[in-house]
């Protein structure tokens, strides 16, 4: 199993057994590492499907869309290369593990650990003290470490690039956490405060890591030293390019793929066929810009689509004893983007960035 290099497979190989023809589960691949952390498969799975969730929220919208086709197998084309994408995956990944393991760990689901109280009776700051239940965040990093990086085995740089934006990922989980504090005194006068850190809901972390990769830095590597074929060189090359990044920052290796064109062999779908918003209530700016950038930068149209569903309404009781009803027809209209007439591409915009 050692072809696995990084966590997607904790949920792929179960949610999508079915449609990738694997007759292998997730307990078959956690059985693979150590006995001592089977206990936590459940949590780790958990944490898994929850990085594979919000990757899609994230990228609901955008030209990549964290497709399935995409993410399969880590042995595909799509997930050697070392893109911003793939950053993301990382990241969120590992920091759906740890999220997961910490929370299960605080609510008593598992029995080696609970709340963290190393903390509590101590001054935390002008009128409060640490006290309460703190969500052990020191364990479910340690766990999800022990997990997610221990399947990176590669010495090379995309190895090292996808260490660093686990450990980043594990980084927002702790950035994003919430002091939460309750008065006591007389009469509710709040002359003390006890406070204790909590886990913030997962979307906040999802909503750190898109900005993170948004603004993930390109990893500029000594080529010729890498080329050398001195393991030395190699490292220090490694090292000099890691010196000036910060740890809680995404970093990737490889310009992403053009993410408007199918590509079978990168696992890509393009986005002919996808959805975009043009109008609606709530509807964000970037939201609001989908169709621009799904299909207009794309070389594609936008066809509106409308569907009619009957259904049965307005119905009354009449005596005895039949119910009569109205048939009502209602249409939804949605946007998708299509071949302009005479081909995809043939008055396509420049795409914009790596959206």
């Amino acid at each position: 199993m050692r072809f696995c290099s990084f966590l997607w497979l904790f949920a792929f190989c179960s949610y999508h057994a079915v449609l990738l023809g694997h007759t292998w589960s997730l307990n078959n691949f956690l059985m693979t590492g150590p006995k001592a952390y089977l206990t936590y498969a459940s949590s780790v799975h958990a944490g898994a499907q929850n990085g594979i969730d919000e990757c899609k929220h994230q990228f609901a919208w955008d030209r990549w869309n964290c497709p399935e086709t995409a993410l399969p197998l880590s042995t595909h084309k799509g997930l050697r290369r070392a893109t911003r994408e793939t950053s993301f995956v990382h990241a969120i990944s590992a920091a759906g593990v740890m999220y997961s393991l910490t929370r299960n760990c605080s609510l008593g689901a598992l029995d080696s650990c609970g709340c963290d109280q190393s903390k509590n009776g101590k001054i935390g700051g002008r009128g409060w003290l640490w006290g309460g239940c703190s969500d052990n965040v020191e364990f479910g990093e340690k766990i999800s470490k022990s997990y997610v990086d221990a399947l990176e085995t590669g010495q090379d740089s995309r190895a090292a690039v996808n260490l660093h934006n686990n450990e980043a990922g594990r980084k927002a989980v702790k950035a994003t956490m919430k002091r939460i504090c309750r008065c006591h005194g007389m009469s509710e006068s709040c002359t003390i405060q006890t406070c204790w850190l909590q886990l913030s809901d997962f979307r906040e972390i999802g909503n750190y890591l898109k900005v993170k990769h948004d603004q993930a830095q390109k990893l500029e590597m000594d080529k010729r030293r890498m080329r050398a074929g001195n393991s030395a060189d190699s490292r220090g090359a490694i090292a000099d390019a890691f010196g000036t990044i910060d740890e809680s920052e995404l970093i990737y290796l490889e310009d992403s793929p053009d993410y408007c064109r199918r590509n079978v062999s990168l696992g890509l779908l393009g986005t002919e066929g996808r959805q975009c918003l043009q109008t609606g209530d709530g509807l964000s700016q970037w939201e609001k810009r989908s169709c621009r950038r799904l299909c207009h930068d794309c070389g594609l149209r936008v066809e509106e689509r409308r569907t009619e569903t009957v259904s049965s309404c307005n119905c009354k009781f009449h005596w005895c004893c039949t119910v009569k009803c109205e048939n009502c027809s209602q249409v939804t209209v949605k946007h998708v983007c299509a071949r302009r007439d005479g081909g995809q591409g043939k008055h396509r915009r420049k795409a914009r960035g790596h959206k």
